[in-house]
């Protein structure tokens, strides 16, 4: 028996189980500890007609542990049609169920899995679904009628639910099934065929009836109550449910950090041959099954402190049971006295997943550290001599001690009726074995995302109710605990939230409302539709720059940083200024206001933002820069170095001070290109278009006299012009002056290939990276930049996820109104804001990708804090009654819709203020729709908007209300009154049939003009 020790092991990674009123691990072990059981009758709704109310055995068979509804199935989640869902067996989709629930306590996404050698066996038998559907007459125009009631589909349903391509069996032994299917994975796992293996078992009992035959052999109690190895012992009762357990290679299971509930020490499998009468059980067969175990074990018996029998509570099976253990003590010479109970007291007799329930309950005994009571014994089985002697079962919950070098450790034994017996040896996992501590609450940051996500509105509102509750229960869990885990042990459906809150208050808070279908300000959600086009960074020129822009990130990120840092060495030989004191706001630094130094800075920012995004799983496609941004989009594409970048921004921004000062400007104009270069012909050489940015939105170039008669004949017309805070004129004849120099000064310059596309705003075309020589330089200064012609492209032709890569968002109004005129709408989102420059604004532009489908690498937001996996609620399944034949609405209704009703101008209104203060509460904290509701008749931009908030705020509202809204509907309709008035002409048009009003008005509101002043729209 002291063998060396195997050095394969199997570890127990997660579980699940589900009985009557028991719907998880821990409510199974509060059941367990409080000494409870789910024993009653058969529920009257699930009552089958042709029950035989006067067999005398029928108030026999409706005693068990009974599910008060078996018909309920999310068909949605687990992709099945409403005519296959009715079709399956209830056993296939418990099965579904739990294998699913098992490999989310692991902490392990089921997408890990996909592809991977990986075993699925399970213990199961027919419900009897079968028989009703041939009665009923169901199964005669069914052609799911054979996969619904074949065993075999349990298994190679979850096999294809996780795209694991191990073996996939299903068996049957009579009621040592799942315990026989355990003892098989572990033994393909120490094999070395597969490194993981998810064995189960499930019962269900469609009709009581079927116990008719159980009954007459005078196996089942009468009263449903099991006496195991009590004198009172007069059968068991039918149970229904089952368990599920995901087995690992022990050092895999320890190198990947997971929680190991128990390790599979060793197991044995046998059959009784004709060493007794059919069904009678053999001691004989039982105890050599046990001693197998042990020796695959290599451990002795006396090493074993507790035993979950089969424990059926029959006359002859106790005794049978008892006898064969002490057989196993003769062989051992096991010297004290052996710990026994049966689950069976508890839960029922669940028949072919017995064992694995018993299994479940032992090894959560081995994990807390605590052994419980077995219920309904008084006194000994008087069939079992001097039971006390050599066994006890406890009747109260107690420690489970371990002396000094001897584990915990259990058997689990499961007996098949006609002699297939399986004893498993269970130990508990070593010490040193757990995951690194938790950081703790005061580590964490002001915001850290927690990501829900579900497969239809509704359970993901019960995704955050479970959450909610989970978090309320235990103050002592950390936030980057819960955040890391639900990202790195979820999977990620369709329908999504995140939620960027700072304390437990706010986070509590915001589960709440995302529970109860409220919108909150922290709390953004979305739905991945389909397949999102590539990612395209674009990259504005200046214009965006404030004081104070890298300060915080610069503090917060490293990744960031790094970047800046790696900047200012490639700028430092061109440049005499500090790139981190301007960044940083340190004395004495240079003014931003300078020409050669906000587009160095701006540059340097630009680049290490993109390097950001990258950290966190969002890499581009392809880039799009406008003026200036076009040196960054090289940089970040690959096609040049950062050294040559820095050349080439520092010394073409050294080289525009000549230009300033000789009499030229620039002005944005808004209206549309055509209308522009109609009127740009009165000043011939003296103005020209420097920039088309969208519909809407142009700037021109040249002279400062010109540009004065240019906005005196536009202001006659209606138009607004706006003139740019530059004292020069880029993107025209002006430029010519500074020709010979920057040739000159860029000469050298060496772009290489790359597999990044390059837009070029010059061209309006993808560009040959080598083509980006000091030549193409100067022509992106002296061109007109073509940005919303190459937005409007990429919109068309890809869709595109459109990421500004800037410390302000000024390209997102004009990519909106391009998409808006196209008709599409593809993410656009920002990076940092002039109001918000932390890490936190980078996450909530994260979470609009995120909740539009965009691949994004949350783990590494978490990975400074050294995060924990720890448990986290199961999935919410969503179910609808599948019986026999399909209910003619299911599957047919969106149950996905997040729109609000709106049945009145006052609840638009009611719907206007509430996500218009949701906007504003990142100023204005604890401003609520019912506060501005009395502020209706406010302007947006004396509420304090601004034109990325008035983005945000039309894109919630899209969300909410389910209709299309322009990007400049806040400008269109600057207060809520008149947008909420809008809005509802939208859901009732005969309201209302006024016209929308001119596009020229659209721009009335002053916050737009900062926009104008940059150059933008």
């Amino acid at each position: 028996m002291n063998a060396v020790r195997p050095q394969v092991q199997v570890a127990v990674i997660g579980m699940s189980c589900r009985f009557p009123g028991v719907h998880n691990l821990g409510e199974f072990w509060r059941l367990l500890i409080d000494g409870k059981s789910t024993v009653g009758r058969f529920p009257e709704k699930r009552a089958v007609d042709s029950n035989p109310t006067s067999h005398p055995d029928t108030a026999t068979v409706n005693s068990g542990s009974f599910f008060d509804s078996i018909d309920g199935f999310d068909a949605r989640f687990f992709g099945t049609g409403p005519a296959e869902a009715a079709a399956m067996d209830p056993v296939q989709r418990l099965g579904l169920e739990l294998a699913w629930e098992a490999v989310e306590d692991a902490r392990v996404p089921a997408a890990a899995l996909a592809g991977r050698e990986i075993d699925v066996l399970v213990g199961a038998a027919s419900s009897g679904y079968d028989v009703l559907r041939r009665l009923s007459g169901s199964d005669r125009d069914d052609h799911y009628t054979a996969l619904g009631s074949s065993g075999a589909l349990i298994a190679n349903r979850i096999s294809s639910l996780f795209d694991v391509r191990g073996m996939s069996f299903c068996a049957d032994s009579g009621q040592s099934s799942s315990l026989v299917s355990l003892a098989l994975a572990c033994e393909r796992i120490r094999g070395g065929a597969v490194d993981m293996a998810l064995v189960g078992g499930v019962n269900l009992i469609v009709d009581p009836e079927a116990g008719l035959g159980l009954a007459n052999l005078g196996a089942l109690s009468p009263d449903g109550r099991c006496f195991a190895f009590d004198e009172r012992a007069s059968g068991f009762a039918r149970g229904e449910g089952g368990g599920f357990a995901l087995l690992k290679r022990f050092d895999l299971a320890v190198a990947d950090g997971d929680h190991i509930y128990a390790v599979v020490r060793g197991w044995g499998v046998g059959s009784g041959g004709a060493s007794s009468r059919m069904p009678d059980p053999s001691p004989g067969a039982q105890a050599a099954t046990v001693l197998s175990a042990l020796r695959r074990a290599t451990v002795p018996f006396d090493g074993v402190d507790y035993v979950e029998a089969h424990g059926t509570g029959t006359r002859l099976g106790d005794p049978a049971e008892i006898s064969g253990l002490r057989e196993v003590f003769r062989e051992t010479g096991r010297s004290r006295p052996l710990v026994i109970g049966s689950v069976k007291t508890n839960v029922g007799h669940l028949e072919p997943a017995a064992g694995i329930v018993g299994f479940v309950k032992a090894a959560l005994c081995l994990d807390r550290a605590h052994l419980v009571p077995s219920l309904n014994f008084r006194s000994p089985n008087p069939a079992i001599p001097d039971f006390r002697g050599d066994f006890e079962v406890i009747g109260t919950a107690r420690p489970w001690l371990s002396a000094p070098g001897r584990p915990r450790r259990a058997g689990v034994s499961a007996f098949g009726m006609g002699g297939t017996n399986a004893h498993v040896i269970l130990e508990e996992a070593p010490e040193g074995r757990m995951e690194p501590p938790a950081a703790g609450e005061s580590s964490a940051p002001a915001v850290l995302p927690w990501v829900l996500s579900a497969r239809s509105e509704p359970a993901l509102r019960e995704q955050a109710a479970r959450l909610r509750d989970r978090v309320a229960a235990d103050a002592s869990l950390s936030a980057a605990d819960v955040g890391y885990s639900l990202v790195s042990t979820r999977s990620s459906f369709e329908h999504r939230a995140v939620l960027l809150s700072g304390d437990r208050a706010e986070r509590l808070a915001g589960l709440g409302a995302l529970a109860a279908g409220e919108d909150a300000a922290r709390v953004i959600r979305g739905a991945a539709e389909g397949p999102v086009g590539p990612v395209v960074f674009v990259f504005p020129g200046q214009g965006s720059q404030w004081a104070g822009m890298g300060r915080q990130l610069y503090a917060e990120s490293e990744v960031f940083a790094r970047g800046v840092d790696e900047c200012a060495l490639a700028l430092a030989p061109w440049v005499d200024w500090s790139l981190v004191d301007v960044l940083t706001g340190a004395e004495p630094a240079v003014s931003l206001d300078r020409v050669d130094v906000v587009q160095p800075v701006l540059f340097a920012v630009m680049v290490s933002l993109a390097r950001v995004w990258s950290s966190l799983g969002v890499v581009p496609e392809a880039v799009v820069g406008h003026s200036q941004g076009e040196i960054a989009a090289a940089c970040v594409s690959g096609a040049l170095s950062i050294e040559d970048a820095a050349r080439i921004v520092a010394l073409r921004s050294r080289a525009l001070t000549e230009l300033a000062g000789l009499g030229g400007g620039m002005s944005a104009v808004s209206a549309p290109p055509v209308w522009v270069q109609d009127r740009l012909g009165q000043w011939p050489g003296r103005l020209s278009a420097a920039a088309v940015n969208g519909p809407a939105s142009v700037v021109i170039s040249g002279d400062g006299e010109a540009l004065d008669q240019f906005a005196a004949m536009a202001a006659g017309e209606g138009v607004r012009v706006r003139r740019v805070k530059v004292d020069y004129a880029s993107h025209s004849r002006h430029v010519e002056r500074i020709r010979e120099r920057l040739l000159v000064d860029l000469a050298g310059v060496s772009p290489r290939e790359t597999a990044v596309e390059f837009h070029s705003t010059v061209t309006g075309e993808v560009l040959d990276p080598q083509r980006l020589d000091g030549s193409y330089w100067y022509e992106n200064l002296r061109s007109m930049v073509r940005f919303g012609e190459v937005v409007e492209r990429l919109m068309r032709e890809y869709g595109g996820v459109f990421v500004e890569v800037g410390p302000h968002p000024v390209l997102e109004v004009a990519m909106e109104e391009t998409a808006d005129a196209l008709a599409a709408s593809p993410p656009v989102v920002g990076t940092l804001h002039k109001d918000d420059g932390s890490a936190g604004k980078v996450l909530a532009s994260l979470a609009e990708l995120h909740v539009r489908g965009v691949p994004v690498n949350w783990e590494a937001v978490f990975a400074v804090h050294r995060p924990r996996r720890i448990d986290l609620p199961t999935y919410a399944f969503e179910r609808q009654r599948y019986w026999l034949t399909a209910p003619d609405d299911t599957g047919t209704t969106d149950t996905g819709s997040t729109a609000h009703a709106i049945g009145s101008e006052s609840s638009a209104l009611k719907l206007v203020c509430a996500e218009t203060a949701a906007v504003l509460s990142a100023k204005h904290a604890g401003l609520t729709g019912t506060d501005l509701a009395t502020r209706s008749t406010e302007t947006f931009k004396d509420l304090g908007f601004d034109s990325s908030m008035a983005v945000r705020l039309r894109n919630r509202l899209t969300t909410a209300a389910g209709v299309r809204l322009p990007a400049t509907v806040a400008f269109t309709y600057p207060t809520p009154q008149t947008l909420g008035q809008h809005l509802f002409s939208l859901i009732e048009p005969e309201v209302s049939d006024a016209p929308d009003p001119e596009c020229p008005e659209s721009r009335s509101d002053d916050e737009l003009y900062e926009l104008i002043d940059r150059g933008y729209v």
